[in-house]
């Protein structure tokens, strides 16, 4: 990826189409003149009068117990140093980004003008009581101790500086599998720890408070190792001083077991690691280059435990583990203070979660075929769902137990749902989990529109993000001018003009083998040499032969001059011959399948089976488990019309030959999406008590219409239609479809391509 191009899109994404990453949006209904008279003058004297009476009525009626202020100077800010305030904004704001979408917490972003940590101090008390809590971020050592401490103190709210003790948490819960998987006890390692900051000095208290012993530690900053006998020392490397007989980093190295770098890249050397003692724990966290670049530190010790900073290794020590999660509790129990106890809570519910089997979701979006706790799994993944409603329960425990909370919990399963749902319908968070998914093993996938320029930015997406490699169909000539448009580098896909005389062989050998198989359907090899002049047939045969994985095309053509090449030329995948499609809305209540949307005008109950079947497989490739209801105008045979007796007997089937399914109906919509009625009205249901999360409708109107209904009037994402019942990638896009539509296309299609890749050797699921 070019600095320069990268450098104007990142530019791009924070200024269009509105600037900035947050916004401020109601909570209530502010559509007429009640409304506004209850949301203003006269009724807000209302709630006002009563704060008056008891300040705690703040959390009762403003937004105060949900809302944190992500507060700095800008004086050190990521690898950037001392930029100032005004440019640590985006920082922030980026900051409140992963707050609201990982843990549900509003945040307003505060830059402050104060280079004097009074001056901070000051300013920041003046404004809390808006806030239920207070994230410091990237205030640079030794006044980050200071501002904190003195914050703590002096507020009766939660207040964590997040550099400090964001990578400690997460750090120290991969340390404690660490040493668990080598089978070394925490009070008998000798640690050297690389960095003196404030998050190096953080992360080493926490880690004695779990048992390391601080005549163990050795520290070293940019003058050396840090020794007693040392001058002008700040109280916080005066707590770890050592006296022992190493001056350089290369002898504390020597005999060492733990390594923990918070410094800089590229420090580390593989004759370092070489002099450490067996099984050796490096976390090289130094952020985006780590202290010894991963495959030069496996390499140099095949029995090491690593971890970086990064996404792109295993174990990454990702601060987004920790402080959304962890506000999330201390929030919910309204706490007075983020503590030790909080903290530990936080350390050892992490370290707890990777030791437990991982959810098929989670496998699914790293492309894994199953992770389990060991040596490339210290950690929990960011976007393991679980993380939500484990680690802020302990903290609302550890909270309530050590006397800060204000609130208690009282049922905790009624708050387990709660969080749950908080962050359910997160679209962006499944779009991340589609996108890394297929960037695991990215296929080759065949833009068949490649003339039309959103279909190239689509694909450069794709090329660039690393999830797919784009095969561009189209005029050399005019592919290559938008291109060049686009600053979309030539040489990074392939481009194939089917008129151009390089590619006639091709075509004429995917002319015979469609002919083969179509000689006794009134097909002749003319009429199939002339049918590999259009695009859609030449791709789909790509794909069918094996040149390419997946291939997606209709952003320009109807539906049905798209799929009519595609079932020509493509097989069925084994034991049917229904085609279906599915689409995969993202709704607040989070992923619904619904099926069939684009094929079936009028499907018989065997036609209902096969979808289903198909559609629970689909759902299945995503990592979910399907709780599928079939859904009709009437309850569990409440009517005998014939639509509706369809479904019953397709419902008859299903239970009889797929035991295990949980697939229920006919029923209607509102009862299959609402437990409350389901279990008030039909309380024999399998579907009772279970989230429904795929939907299967009797036929093409209602499925089509219910997600067009759902897409335009609710805003709700759509990704889809996905093709289901061909043994081959290959996806029709939406008329139309926007850019990223069409990238999140390409990353389903990947995804099928890995799928179908996995049944050939048997190994889908």
């Amino acid at each position: 990826m070019a600095t320069k191009k990268f450098d104007q899109r990142a530019l791009d994404y924070h200024q269009k189409p509105r600037p900035g990453k947050i916004e401020v949006v109601p909570t209530k209904n502010y559509s007429t003149q009640r409304d506004l008279a209850y949301a203003y003058s006269p009724g807000v004297a209302i709630p006002s009068l009563e704060i008056v009476k008891d300040r705690r009525n703040a959390y009762k009626y403003t937004n105060k117990g949900n809302l944190v202020a992500v507060i700095t100077n800008g004086s050190a800010v990521l690898g950037l140093g001392n930029i100032g305030s005004d440019a640590s904004k985006p920082v922030m704001e980026g900051k409140g980004l992963l707050f609201k979408i990982f843990a549900d917490i509003d945040v307003f972003d505060i830059e402050i003008n104060a280079d004097h940590p009074q001056e901070f101090i000051e300013t920041v008390k003046r404004i809390a009581p808006t806030f239920g809590g207070i994230n410091l971020e990237d205030i640079k050592a030794p006044e980050a101790f200071e501002i904190e401490s003195r914050l703590k103190a002096e507020l009766p709210i939660p207040v964590m500086h997040d550099d400090q003790h964001g990578t400690a948490i997460i750090s120290c819960a991969a340390l404690i599998n660490a040493l668990d998987i080598v089978e070394k006890k925490i009070d008998q390692v000798n640690m050297v720890v690389l960095g003196a900051g404030a998050a190096a000095i953080s992360c080493t208290n926490l880690y004695c408070d779990f048992g390391i012993k601080k005549e163990n530690v050795v520290m070293v900053d940019s003058k050396g190792v840090i020794r007693k006998d040392r001058a002008s020392l700040t109280p916080q490397k005066k707590l770890y001083a050592t006296d022992k007989d190493v001056t350089t980093l290369e002898q504390a190295m020597k005999g060492a077991d733990v390594l923990i770098g918070l410094s800089g890249p590229n420090i580390l050397t593989p004759k370092m690691l070489q002099s450490m003692a067996p099984n050796p724990i490096v976390f090289a966290m130094a952020n985006p280059d780590p202290e010894i670049e991963y495959p030069l530190a496996i390499e140099a010790r095949s029995d090491i435990i690593m971890a970086t900073g990064r996404s792109d290794y295993p174990n990454q020590v990702n601060n987004v583990l920790g402080f959304p999660f962890l506000f999330r509790g201390a929030l919910d129990v309204r706490a007075t203070a983020i503590n030790e106890a909080m903290k530990q809570a936080t350390v050892q519910a992490l370290a707890d979660l990777a030791k437990e089997p991982v959810p098929e979701t989670v496998n699914v979006a790293y492309d894994k075929t199953r992770l389990h706790f060991g040596r490339d799994y210290i950690i929990p993944k960011p976007f393991d769902p679980r993380l939500i409603t484990r680690i802020p329960p302990a903290v609302a425990k550890a909270a309530m137990e050590s006397g800060v909370a204000t609130q208690p919990i009282e049922d905790w399963e009624k708050y387990r749902e709660d969080l749950a749902y908080r962050v359910g319908g997160d679209s962006k968070k499944t779009v991340r989990l589609i996108h890394d998914r297929a960037k695991g093993s990215p296929k080759r996938i065949v833009f068949a529109e490649a003339e039309h320029l959103k279909v190239l930015r689509a694909a450069q997406i794709v090329q660039e993000e690393k999830i797919g490699l784009p095969i561009l169909l189209g005029d050399y000539r005019k592919v290559a001018s938008l291109m060049q448009t686009l600053d979309f580098d030539l040489d990074q896909v392939e481009i194939i003009d089917i008129l151009s005389e390089e590619h006639q062989g091709k075509k004429k050998a995917y002319a015979q083998y469609f002919w083969e198989f179509k000689k006794r359907r009134g097909r002749t090899l003319y009429d199939s040499q002339i049918l590999m002049n259009e695009k859609n047939y030449f791709g789909s045969m790509m794909v069918r032969s094996g040149d390419a994985d997946a291939m997606i095309s209709g952003y320009a053509q109807s539906y049905p001059a798209v799929i009519k090449p595609i079932l020509s030329t493509s097989e069925r995948q084994v034991n049917t011959r229904t085609i279906a499609a599915t689409n995969l809305m993202i709704t607040k209540k989070g992923p619904l399948f619904l099926a069939d949307t684009t094929i079936n005008v009028n499907p018989s109950s065997d036609d209902l089976v096969k979808i289903t079947e198909m559609t629970a497989q689909t759902v299945r490739m995503f990592g979910y488990q399907p709780v599928i209801a079939i859904l009709s105008f009437s309850n569990f045979g409440s009517s005998q019309f014939p639509q509706a007796e369809k479904v019953s007997q397709a419902v008859k089937v299903l239970h009889q030959t797929h035991p295990d399914l949980i697939v229920d109906g006919p029923i209607q919509s509102d009862f299959a999406l609402s437990n409350k009625l389901l279990s008030g009205g039909f309380p024999f249901s399998n579907l009772n008590g279970k989230k429904v999360n795929t939907l299967i409708f009797p036929n093409l109107d209602a499925a089509n219409i219910t997600y067009k209904l759902m897409k335009e009037l609710n805003g709700t994402l759509s990704i889809g239609p996905i093709l289901m019942g061909l043994n081959k990638s290959i996806h029709v896009l939406q008329f139309r479809a926007s850019i990223q539509e069409m990238v999140n296309m390409a990353a389903v299609a990947v995804i099928d391509a890995q799928a179908k890749s996995s049944e050939e050797s048997c190994t889908l699921f």
